[in-house]
């Protein structure tokens, strides 16, 4: 499955953009990168996406590696389906799994991207909880936005007589 290669990529990247931030910045560092609108700001969240904390850190460890598996079982379901719809789940499969490296490994996510101005920032986050948006972003542009096959109008396809050719009794004749 090559779909398999962008869960893979999205991981590597997660994991490497985390690793640069662990290693060259002090907990709760923050420095400026284009102005005060985008900022590099080392934290580690404990609970979900957003800082969401609904239950001990082993609940999140749990729910990702569940989520996960699940996602893996469905990419191989369909794996006949079209292109986009496998991108979408391995985009989110990418995302659960780097952030599932870091509940196993710290029992923190690591996060860095600081967007906002000023005062106002907006939650800090990493490249793997960029890849859940845009996978489920897409998922759901895809389920609300395309036509299933069965939806679809048949009464646009124009109708074809048979011709000649197309008979089976004038095989016959060839066959000899």
């Amino acid at each position: 499955m090559r779909v398999l290669f962008i869960t893979l990529g999205a991981v590597v990247l997660d994991q490497l953009t985390k690793l640069l931030v662990k290693s060259n910045f002090v907990l709760y560092e923050s420095i400026k990168v284009g102005g005060d609108f985008f900022r590099l700001t080392y934290i580690e969240n404990p609970g979900m996406a957003f800082g969401i904390r609904l239950a001990g850190p082993w609940f999140f460890t749990l729910f990702s590696t569940i989520a996960s598996i699940v996602i893996l079982i469905f990419l191989y379901r369909i794996r006949n389906e079209r292109f986009l719809s496998r991108m979408s789940l391995a985009l989110v499969l990418g995302g659960a799994i780097g952030n599932l490296i870091d509940r196993f490994m710290y029992g923190r996510v690591v996060d860095f991207l600081d967007f906002g101005w000023g005062a106002y920032r907006f939650w800090v986050f990493n490249v793997a909880d960029i890849c859940v948006s845009i996978g489920m972003t897409l998922l759901i542009f895809l389920v609300l936005f395309e036509k299933d096959a069965s939806q679809q109008d048949n009464s646009r396809i124009p109708y074809r007589p048979k011709t000649i050719g197309d008979s089976e009794e004038h095989d016959i004749w060839h066959s000899n």
